[in-house]
């Protein structure tokens, strides 16, 4: 079957339905409003009903007060009702007029045709007078009557009536003038008896045996007509009622007529549905066959193959994504290419990196044995020394190495954290002074502190790091002056913000941004500006690690990086980092002793580095304290069985072949809980965990003899690390 086919068949069964179902919906509706209008009609009725009822007792009541008055002005004479009754201006609007004595007997009645029997009369005052009511219903025998009761006295004595008045009026007159005006059988029951009724004697007994108790009751048939019948309660012992009857007549009629008409507009939408399904068809597909041939020219090798564009319709839209298609895989082979050359970049870029970390913790090994003989050199060497200067160009050349050594960590972010809780504006403030020296003449330099400024926890020396690489960054980008503002400030990070600078997350954030009023950049250069090694510098002015160092340091540091710059309008670096809810930590000022006594503590150096080690226990022993070595951690291990005095602190590489140094120092601290723990090291390896070097102390390869001992000093005195190092 062919598309076209299929499409006119879906069509027309698709329109048919939905035309069926609109329809049965409409019918539906239509019948449940037609019900719903009959109730309404139906309730109104009573509800007019009751407003004349109203009415009439107002008035029977007004009646029955002036008769009471007259009849107490005449000492209850019986001639007070005849007079009134046969007077056509009172009593044209009342059926029945009663007067009593103060013992209830009747002692005059007037009633107009037919007469009201005395005895019913009787019956129904007594009844009434027992109730003590003042209103109520009356029945004849073939008539009823809405009556209002009245008592009147004898002065302002009300405690022995005289007598009582009763006026009434029958139910006929309501009847004719509410049945007409809405179109309804109106009709009574007195004692489950019908009166006032306009149905004939064979509709009252139909309507008896199928009428209830309820309010409605549906689908009354009487006389070949179909009710609805809505009662209502006149008296409150029930005894009285009115009941409505509405007709579904002109309902039926209408929903015959709405069934006709719905149907012809069903028969006429399927036709129509139809038509245009053939119309709508014919002109989709044929736009369509051409784009078959495409397709199969394109299976077929061909991707020449002429297509009709330009078509706003979904079909064109297709034809334009198909040709789109067709030259985007057209391009695959040359995208294919790229990315193959963009993965291996990667991976040599990942290698660098690995290669970078091992280099420089083998070079911080060897810098360490020079830096540290060098400062032996110096201080054994008097002043007068001819050697002296060399030692002290050998320290000033391991310095600048080690300090290379340090970039190439941090550009591939395996170099070792000592994060301190800070304050931000404090470390730029003792900061300044360096930066200025890094800043030409005819370059203005500015710090704007914000106030208040949350603390941070980072690195106190890589943040002067970025500092610096941002400073120097910043002065190259204005050769002929401008202006350098360092500021920061905190901000409160919201979703929209965060996914529009991803990876970054919502939350507290200090900003540290420096810009600056040089030439900028464009966008191609902001795509690439913190790839290692590139430079926009000259050949020989830049090594093209300055701003990847910055991306390493924050992103290590747990923050985010981000440029904002335009050519000519200067540049602005941005870089966000966690603020902490806790105070600045206190830096110890207490220094570590040149030597100690001779019953010293015992430290444990761990090095697999035979000439590191050997400097390390030197340094340790110059300063008083008794020494134990071992090359590994298993060699640890044994030492500290052996040992007879219990071990105070251990002094050991991260890094180390059978067992790394945080395992072992686990292990020991099993056995001597009160031991302290210094690292030294360069570097942390890949997949190191942070939990590994908690609650220890670290000292950063190269390390000087001061700076060894200062360390060991702190760990003994200190209750805890002053800072924790991460990776």
């Amino acid at each position: 079957m062919r598309l076209r086919t299929k499409f006119l068949l879906s069509l027309v069964v698709v329109t048919a339905s939905l035309t069926c179902a609109t329809l049965l919906v409409v019918r539906q509706t239509a019948g449940l409003h037609a019900v719903q209008e009959v109730r309404s009609d139906a309730l109104n009725t009573l509800h007019t009903f009751r407003v004349i009822q109203h009415e009439h007792q107002i008035a029977l009541a007004r009646r029955a007060d002036l008769l009471a008055t007259l009849a107490m002005m005449r000492s209850g004479d019986a001639s007070t009702v005849n007079e009134t009754g046969e007077d056509p201006w009172q009593s044209d609007e009342f059926d029945l007029m009663v007067l009593a004595d103060s013992n209830g007997q009747i002692v005059a009645l007037h009633s107009t045709i037919p007469a009201f029997p005395r005895a019913a009369a009787q019956y129904s005052l007594r009844r009434s007078l027992s109730q003590k009511a003042t209103s109520g219903w009356w029945y004849s025998g073939s008539r009823l009557y809405q009556v209002a009761l009245q008592p009147f006295y004898e002065g302002d004595d009300q405690s022995h009536p005289l007598g009582t008045v009763v006026v009434g009026r029958g139910v006929e007159s309501a009847v004719q003038g509410l049945a007409p005006s809405h179109s309804s059988r109106v009709l009574f029951r007195y004692d489950q008896k019908f009166l006032a009724s306009s149905l004939s004697p064979s509709g009252e007994q139909s309507l008896a045996r199928q009428i209830g108790k309820e309010l409605f009751t549906e689908k009354i048939k009487l006389d070949d007509d179909v009710f609805l019948a809505a009662s209502d309660k006149l008296s409150s012992d029930g005894s009285v009622s009115i009941t409505v009857l509405k007709s579904y007549t002109e309902s039926s009629r209408y929903l015959r007529n709405l069934n006709w008409l719905l149907g012809g507009l069903g028969l006429l939408a399927v036709i129509g549905g139809g038509l245009l399904g053939f119309i709508v068809s014919d002109r989709f597909t044929r736009p369509l066959d051409s784009l078959v041939e495409g397709v199969r020219a394109f299976e077929r090798g061909d991707s020449s193959y002429p297509l009709t564009l330009g078509a706003p319709d979904e079909v064109g839209l297709v034809t334009e994504a198909f040709d789109r298609m067709r030259r985007t895989l057209d391009k695959n082979a040359e995208q294919k290419q790229e990315l193959e050359n963009q993965l291996r970049q990667a991976h040599k870029m990942e290698a660098l990196g690995r290669l970078a970390g091992g280099v420089a913790h083998d070079f911080n090994n060897v810098l360490t044995v020079i830096k540290g003989h060098s400062d032996i050199l110096m201080d054994r060497l008097p002043e007068s020394a001819s050697l002296r200067a060399s030692a002290s160009q050998i320290e000033k050349a391991a310095s600048r190495a080690a300090a290379l050594t340090r970039q190439l960590l941090a550009f591939c972010r395996m170099q070792v954290l000592q994060p301190k809780v800070l304050d931000l504006n404090s470390l730029i403030t003792d900061a300044c002074s360096l930066l200025k020296k890094l800043v030409r003449e005819d370059i203005s330099f500015t710090f704007q502190p914000g106030s208040p400024l949350s603390t941070v926890r980072v690195d106190p020396n890589q943040i002067e790091q970025i500092l610096m690489n941002l400073t120097v960054n910043a002065c190259d980008a204005m050769p002929k002056g401008g202006q350098l503002t360092v500021s920061t400030r905190n901000v409160t990070v919201e979703e929209k913000f965060a996914r529009a600078r991803s990876p970054m997350k919502p939350g507290e954030y200090v900003l540290l941004s420096v810009s600056d009023t040089g030439h900028g950049m464009d966008g191609n250069t902001k795509a690439r500006i913190f790839e290692p090694f590139f430079t926009t510098k000259e050949q020989g002015r830049g090594t093209g690690l300055g701003l990847a160092t910055v991306y390493g340091i924050v992103k290590q540091s747990g923050g985010c990086i981000w440029v904002e710059s335009q050519p000519g309008k200067g540049s602005c670096f941005e870089v966000y980092l966690p603020a902490v809810n806790s105070p600045a930590d206190q830096q110890s000022t207490e220094k570590s002793p040149e030597s100690r006594s001779e019953n010293a503590e015992v430290v444990l150096i761990v090095e697999d580095e035979d000439e590191v080690r050997a400097l390390a226990s030197e340094f340790v022993s110059s300063a008083g304290y008794r020494v134990l070595t071992a090359r590994d951690g298993k060699e640890a291990l044994e030492v500290a069985g052996k040992s007879k005095e219990p071990i105070d602190v251990l002094l050991t590489d991260v890094v180390m072949p059978n067992i790394r140094g945080p395992e072992m120092a686990k292990r020991l601290k099993g056995l001597l809980p009160e031991l302290r723990v210094i690292y030294i090291s360069g570097y942390v390896e890949h997949g190191a965990e942070n939990e590994e070097l908690a609650d220890a102390f670290f000292l950063q390869k190269p390390f000087s003899r001061a700076s060894l001992v200062e360390k060991v000093h702190e760990a003994l005195h200190s209750p805890r690390p002053l800072a924790t190092p991460i990776i």
